[in-house]
């Protein structure tokens, strides 16, 4: 049985952006590519043809649009139309559990760059337990995944295998170059009176960049082909990883799977992430 890529439609413009991307993947990875509508009222078929007489003529008609733009685009990819009467939470959840990647749309702030995440994405995003990427809409409809590097923003404290793997996929199924960046927060100690202090910020900054060409070794000899830039920066990691990351291809964060009872759903750097990243942001769940 071929692997599986899902999307998540709801009839938006973002939805659709999230199909033609998760179309790609589909292409890129050999998969089949699976469109989720999941509406709770959603009614048994009658056996009526006719729409007026068809309860379940709008959620029929997101997922058939959908699928017909794709195949004028992507002629051989396999699809199956999927909808489901429950909650979309529940079905996401669910999709997830049988398929290698979750595709979701995301509506941007503004005209600047942003994102929107609804309950149901951050409810989906904080559980699901394969990558899910979110993807903004664009007026053109245009696919978006070929272009730009692959930006790996890696925390170091915690394994997260997991992530470096699926970063460095994303970049050989592109042929991108792959760009990790480490975030990481002068101590207080650090500074005096005029703001940090020149020598040990230098001492800081090399550690780190020692910690990041250590961890990506193994993975540098594992992915020879893919070409790979470090990137160190002295600032809080959420802030690190969405600085510069205009033309981005795709951006790659983790999220821990197993988090302190009362912290956040989802920790800063992903809040950062998700809210502040111009290009889709493949978020993938780790130890």
């Amino acid at each position: 049985m071929n692997p599986v890529v899902t999307v998540g439609l709801d009839g938006t413009p973002e939805s659709l952006s999230a199909a033609l991307w998760a179309a790609q993947e589909a292409s890129a990875r050999g998969a089949t590519l699976r469109f989720l509508h999941a509406w709770v009222l959603l009614s048994p078929e009658t056996g009526s043809q006719q729409p007026e007489g068809d309860r379940n003529y709008w959620p029929k008609r997101i997922v058939s649009d959908a699928c017909d733009t794709i195949m004028e685009r992507f002629p051989d990819l396999p699809v199956y139309e999927d909808l489901v009467a429950t909650e979309p939470v529940d079905a996401l959840l669910e999709a997830a559990t049988e398929s290698q990647t979750l595709v979701l749309g995301s509506r941007a702030l503004s005209s600047l760059t942003g994102y929107f995440l609804g309950d149901i994405g951050m409810q989906v995003l904080a559980r699901a337990a394969v990558p899910t990427v979110l993807v903004r809409a664009r007026k053109d409809a245009a696919p978006i995944t070929e272009e730009g590097d692959v930006v790996l923003g890696l925390g170091l404290r915690h394994p997260c295998d997991k992530l470096i793997e699926y970063a460095f996929g994303a970049a050989i199924r592109r042929g991108a170059t792959l760009r990790a960046v480490h975030g990481r927060s002068l101590p207080p100690s650090a500074y005096n009176r005029g703001g940090p202090a020149p020598y040990l910020s230098r001492e800081l900054t090399r550690e780190a960049q020692q910690d990041l060409t250590r961890t990506l070794s193994p993975w540098r000899d594992r992915f020879p082909d893919v070409r790979v830039v470090e990137s160190v920066r002295m600032e809080s990691p959420g802030r690190a990883v969405v600085r510069d990351i205009a033309g981005t291809g795709l951006l790659v964060v983790g999220r821990r799977e197993k988090r302190p009872a009362l912290s956040p759903r989802i920790g800063h750097v992903l809040s950062a992430a998700v809210h502040h990243a111009p290009c889709p942001v493949a978020v993938v769940p780790h130890c």
